[in-house]
């Protein structure tokens, strides 16, 4: 497996499939074709489909920029290798092809030329969680310590990098109103979610403002707003969400919050390794349903759970979201998106008072479970991954 930093990219939204991904592709086309008059853009499948929605156009017209581009869009032709494929081709001033490139955006921000993760970046010798957790047990330690001993020496300064951008896009969010950019004309809710949580006590009070804060960074996100995958962008509200509720609500300090970052990051790892975190491969459970796992992760970490304890919490929390679908009105990371960061944070909260109330012993591993969430999104049909051709994606916007 790779570095952690690899899930938790720092970058604007709304998409890291649709816009990071392809705007990185861009950057190094132009950087290999200096000079080159225009360049010519073909998306496929899935990255044309929605790809209008998601500003995929602005963000590889920014990255070629001052060259001139011409995007072409092909939803109906789906490449081989992965839904989101897209070719360069760089044109001379007779339009005779002197360069073509051919790559995928494959969730997360990253690329592949071949639609696969390179296994030559791997850091980790162990990439399943019962090897893991045999580790921790045999060396009594826990999982950040385990991401520490494989990470560079300037991990922790990277972790304290993203919560300050994770706690700026919550203050942002919860301070800004208006309406999101795109045809579905949505306003924004965070901040009056924000305010009618302070008028609450207890649990109420905790759970509404993990709403607020999930909405801050998702509305953050939809706007093209500066904030982290964790593990995309689609579903960049549930980490912050959950951490900035522990912050706030527990005083929990931040060295334990990097830890818990780290915790969250190699259960990210584990999913991109063995499964997906790509809507457009499996479905919104390759990313809220992922955010949800890791943040329950975190979570446990922080509030003392064993390793056990922690498997436990990211098993509860994938679970109950396999079988989600990818099917964002307008191709828009707006509807349904935004809510379910809110309810992703919901569950990973739910999912770690659970697993701390148990000795961490259970039936399906965390391992079977990836299995399982890989083995859904390969069933699932096309229109529910990203294409916005099924579920609320079509029923949602007829009258």
């Amino acid at each position: 497996m790779e570095s952690i930093k690899e899930i938790y990219k720092i970058g604007c939204g709304p998409s890291s499939s649709h816009t990071m991904g392809p705007a990185k592709a861009a950057m190094l086309f132009a950087k290999r074709n200096p000079g080159i008059p225009e360049v010519r853009v073909k998306l496929y499948g899935s990255l044309a489909a929605t790809g209008k929605g998601h500003m995929t156009d602005k963000a590889i017209l920014e990255a070629l920029h001052p060259v001139p581009a011409v995007i072409e869009w092909y939803p109906e032709t789906f490449l081989p290798a992965h839904p989101n494929g897209m070719t360069f081709e760089a044109l001379d001033r007779l339009g005779n092809i002197r360069d073509s490139w051919t790559t995928y955006s494959i969730g997360g921000g990253d690329i592949s030329d071949t639609g696969k993760r390179d296994p030559s970046s791997s850091i980790y010798e162990l990439s399943n969680m019962e090897d893991i957790l045999k580790w921790c047990l045999n060396n009594g330690r826990t999982i950040w310590e385990y991401v520490e001993m494989h990470e560079n020496s300037d991990i922790w300064d990277y972790m304290a990098e993203v919560w300050e951008v994770m706690k700026d896009a919550v203050e942002r969010g919860i301070e800004t109103e208006g309406v999101l950019p795109g045809r579905l004309n949505l306003p924004r809710k965070a901040s009056s979610y924000y305010i009618k949580a302070k008028s609450f006590k207890g649990t109420l009070s905790r759970r509404a403002f993990t709403f607020a804060f999930a909405l801050a960074v998702a509305e953050e996100n939809a706007s093209g707003g500066k904030i982290v995958t964790a593990p995309t962008c689609g579903s960049c509200g549930v980490m912050p969400s959950v951490l900035y509720l522990l912050k706030s609500q527990y005083d929990i300090p931040d060295k334990k919050i990097l830890r818990g970052l780290a915790t969250a990051g190699l259960i990210g790892n584990l999913i991109k390794t063995n499964a997906s975190i790509s809507g457009a491969e499996v479905g919104c459970q390759g990313e809220v349903g992922s955010a949800s796992s890791m943040a329950a992760a975190a979570a446990e970490q922080m509030f003392g759970g064993t390793p056990r304890q922690i498997e436990y919490a990211a098993s509860i929390a994938m679970e109950h979201f396999l079988g989600l679908t990818c099917d964002p009105l307008f191709g828009l990371v707006q509807i349904p998106c935004i809510e379910r960061n809110a309810f992703g944070a919901a569950r990973a909260l739910d999912a770690n008072m659970y697993a701390l109330l148990s000795d961490g012993t259970h039936l399906i591993s965390f391992d079977k479970v990836l299995a399982a969430m890989k083995q859904t999104g390969h069933d699932l049909p096309a229109i529910y991954k990203e294409t916005a051709e099924g579920g609320l994606a079509v029923l949602g916007i007829k009258e």
